[in-house]
């Protein structure tokens, strides 16, 4: 068996497996190759740090995201959980020299599926966190990290951050089943320019769409976002939890019933000559030459 597939496998056992302790879970930082925790009453802070000087997201790093969400919706006693990247850069999005992504051409199609699903999965656990989650953003947010910070409740970023998200012009979809939480965000018209324009958006004007939800100085997104986690422990902790649910079943009761493809489709996208041209394209730092093929 492939390593990467024993990997995928382990990692699928160990994720699928019943905990038996209920209450609140004890979390030590020695446990994480990525993350670090700090927690206080009811709100933990998790910031995760990749080796990638823009704190990019590679597989194994996603994993642990979603370990740390899977066993955290066992918690009872959590209110709030702030997320933040590194003091520069929340995150420049999916690590394109992940050497587990490199080996991809190596595996079969229905390996390959399985390595695309690490992503939605990561997203699809910290969504469904029953605590409100806050995401504190410096820098940069682009790609697999907007995907990231749009599956959680409220965004918080510095007036220097950008967002951008640049898939097409690479020759791919955005997937992470991240469109409909766009759209539910700032509405169709917008997240066709924010999709298919490809062009970072400033602070201010990610604000004024919808997709920061609120702004600090630069280096105070974490302070603002403490206080907004402050505000939601003070609250009686149960009421939180079904109105953040209530509201996001609303919100979102057809997302995953219009993307549940776009891991497939990615894979589609991933597989062409235009794809091939805009990665070459982007480490070369020049315009890209797309043909449709």
């Amino acid at each position: 068996m492939p390593e990467t597939t024993q990997t995928l496998t382990k990692y699928a056992i160990q994720a699928s497996a019943q905990r038996t302790c209920i209450g609140r879970i004890t979390l030590k930082d020695t446990q994480w190759t990525y993350l670090s925790l700090h927690r206080a009453g009811r709100i933990l802070e998790v910031s995760f740090n990749s080796p990638n000087k823009v704190n990019s997201l590679n597989n194994a790093l996603m994993r642990e995201l979603t370990k740390l969400a899977q066993e955290l919706q066992f918690d009872t006693e959590l209110s709030a959980i702030i997320l933040t990247g590194s003091e520069n850069t929340f995150s420049a999005g999916m690590d394109l020299r992940d050497p587990e992504a490199a080996r991809a051409s190596q595996m079969t199609v229905a390996e390959r599926r399985q390595l695309v699903k690490v992503g939605p999965t990561m997203c699809a656990a910290w969504e469904a966190l029953e605590p409100v989650t806050i995401v504190a953003i410096e820098g940069w947010c682009i790609g697999g990290g907007t995907a990231l910070a749009v599956a959680c409740d409220w965004r918080v970023a510095a007036d220097n951050a950008s967002f951008y998200v640049p898939e097409l012009k690479l020759g791919m979809n955005m997937s992470w089943q991240s469109v409909p939480r766009f759209t539910n965000l700032i509405g169709p018209a917008k997240t066709k320019q924010l999709l298919i324009l490809a062009e970072p958006l400033d602070a201010a004007t990610a604000e004024r769409w919808g997709l920061f939800d609120y702004l600090s100085a630069p280096g105070g997104s974490l302070e603002k976002a403490r206080e907004l986690a402050a505000q939601v422990a003070a609250k009686p902790p149960i009421p939180v939890r079904m109105a953040k649910r209530a509201i996001n079943n609303s919100a979102g009761a057809l997302n995953n019933a219009v993307s549940f493809m776009d891991a497939d489709q990615f894979l589609l996208t991933q597989g062409t000559e235009d794809a091939l041209e805009g990665a070459q394209a982007f480490f070369e730092k020049r315009d890209p030459n797309f043909k449709g093929n």
